[in-house]
C-alpha cells in the first residue's frame, strides 16, 4: 500500500478562519479543507491515479467540508442574520 491514512485534523472553522472567510472579497475562493484536499491530490499522484488507495484521504475531505458547512450554518443562525 502506497498511502497512509490521514491524521485526525482539528476543527476547519475556527475564530481565524471565520475572520478570514468573513473578510475576503467576494471574489476569492476559501477553503479551510484545503490541506485535506490537497493531500487526497498527492496520494492520487502518489498512487498512478488509483482511487481505491486514497479513500481515507476522500473521507477525511468530505468530513471536513461537512464539519464547516454544518458550523457556518450554525453559527450563522446564532447570529440571527438573514435576508430581512
Amino acid at each position: 500500500m502506497g498511502s497512509e491514512p490521514p491524521k485526525d485534523a482539528d476543527t476547519p472553522w475556527t475564530k481565524d478562519t471565520a475572520k478570514t472567510f468573513e473578510n475576503k472579497a467576494h471574489s476569492k475562493y476559501f477553503d479551510p479543507c484545503q490541506d485535506a484536499a490537497s493531500k487526497s491530490i498527492k496520494c492520487l499522484h502518489r498512487n498512478g491515479g488509483d482511487k481505491t488507495m486514497c479513500q481515507d484521504y476522500f473521507q477525511a475531505y468530505r468530513d471536513c467540508k461537512k464539519e464547516w458547512t454544518a458550523q457556518r450554518k450554525a453559527e450563522r443562525a446564532s447570529r440571527g442574520s438573514g435576508w430581512f
